[in-house]
């Protein structure tokens, strides 16, 4: 899909928020990048360590078409530089601990007892450059029985909770759309990186960071622990509802047109009444304005395939986004089912900023998402990942002051 041809350049910039900080990446996939990819937006110098010829094996184990980055591996590496290494090599390994001595950071998030056989352990590289903050993103916890298993973004999802409060209720556990496990611990750690990075600029000391997916699923279910804590019993799954599941109305409904998002979230809180009294003023049902069978909560949970019965009437005779605007202009609680397709064409996330068009070496024109947050009014601005070791004679001269003589001995020896 291509790019629009909006300028955005008012909305953007080149953040220095982490100017002359350096970050090398050894991590691959999507937690360990998302991560370093927000850092990088954040104005880091983020070289991403690959290997020599095809790189990062997200760049072709989801490629659609072959001898081109895959557009996963771009959604994930935008703003980085890309370094080749043959990590099987002493030298490789030699030029590594090379860049970690000027580095600021240093992330992985390889199988389980990969990195230390690869000489990189924590307390190796603490003696190259004790002021590094030293990253780890790993599937379970340290300590954890299941610590040397592999766990992808499904895995850590069902191991950490989420998936046990997600589904229709009675039906069987469903995974969330949004890579939780994955770019959701990255950016957990991300934030870990900004305070040891703080700490380590008054202390001169870096530190040894560690985060599980599974740990860090479990931190996003708050709400879930909370039922818990309060019932004594696991917390169910409520479908679109909320995970306490018990507020009437709340959740989809379906509206006008065929297609498999056409539906709107709606949400009544218990704790503002008058909610419920202005949906009932705009759906038609003025006849039971104060009507004590649906005045408060515990009624309307008496008779909730009654209300929502009512509620789907109307929303049927509606767009999702017609029936969005309506309720939304009357002060109810709500929002379309919007799907990735409604969202890529809606130019004013472009407008804003927030998606921009990136001018990529092989793959062209395309619109991708970039840092959600504003700094002094302007979106980071995205520049697109880079080709497999685009960047390594530029790093290597400007890290380790190497001559050109010295980078082209490194790529006859196939270390580069």
């Amino acid at each position: 899909m291509e790019g629009g041809a909006m300028n955005v350049e008012p909305q953007t910039a080149e953040l220095d928020c982490l100017a002359g900080v350096r970050i090398v990446d050894l991590s691959q996939y999507e937690a360990g990048p998302s991560c370093t990819e927000t850092l990088a937006w954040l104005g880091a110098e983020v070289v991403k360590i690959e290997r020599p010829g095809r790189g990062e094996p997200a760049r072709y184990g989801y490629a659609r078409v072959p001898d081109k980055d895959s557009w996963y591996f771009c959604q994930f590496n935008a703003n980085k530089k890309s370094v080749t290494l043959d990590l099987k090599s002493e030298r490789g390994i030699a030029i590594l601990k090379a860049l970690l001595k000027n580095a600021d950071v240093f992330i992985e998030n390889l199988a389980p007892g990969a990195i230390e056989r690869l000489g990189l352990g924590y307390d190796v590289v603490r003696a190259i450059n004790p002021r590094l903050v030293y990253a780890q993103i790993k599937g379970f916890g340290e300590g954890n029985r299941y610590e040397d298993f592999l766990a992808y973004d499904p895995i850590a999802q069902a191991m950490g909770g989420i998936m046990s409060v997600t589904g229709e209720r009675n039906g069987p556990p469903v995974k969330p759309g949004p890579g939780l496990g994955d770019t959701g611990t990255g950016m957990l750690m991300a934030i870990s990186i900004l305070g040891a990075l703080y700490r380590a600029k008054n202390t001169g000391r870096g530190q040894r960071l560690q985060v599980a997916m599974q740990d860090a699923c479990m931190s996003y279910i708050r709400l879930a622990w909370a039922h818990t804590l309060h019932t004594g019993e696991a917390c169910g799954r409520h479908g679109a509802k909320t995970v306490v599941g018990n507020v009437v109305p709340q959740g989809a409904f379906r509206c006008k047109g065929d297609g498999p998002n056409d539906y709107i979230i709606m949400y009544c809180h218990p704790g503002v009444p008058e909610q419920f009294q202005r949906l009932l003023a705009v759906i038609g049902r003025e006849d039971l304005l104060g009507d004590p069978r649906y005045a408060t909560q515990a009624a309307r949970a008496e008779r909730e395939p009654e209300v929502n019965a009512m509620i789907t009437a109307w929303t049927m005779q509606h767009t999702k986004l017609e029936a969005m605007e309506i309720l939304g202009a009357a002060k109810v609680p709500v929002g379309a089912v919007l799907d990735t397709k409604d969202l890529y064409a809606d130019p004013d996330f472009e407008r804003r900023g927030l998606m921009q068009a990136v001018e990529h070496p092989t793959l062209g024109r395309f619109k991708m998402v970039g840092w959600p947050v504003r700094h002094d009014g302007k979106m980071a601005r995205i520049r697109p990942a880079p080709l497999v070791g685009e960047n390594t004679d530029e790093v290597f001269t400007a890290w380790l002051d190497m001559s050109d003589d010295e980078i082209e001995r490194l790529r006859k020896d196939g270390v580069v």
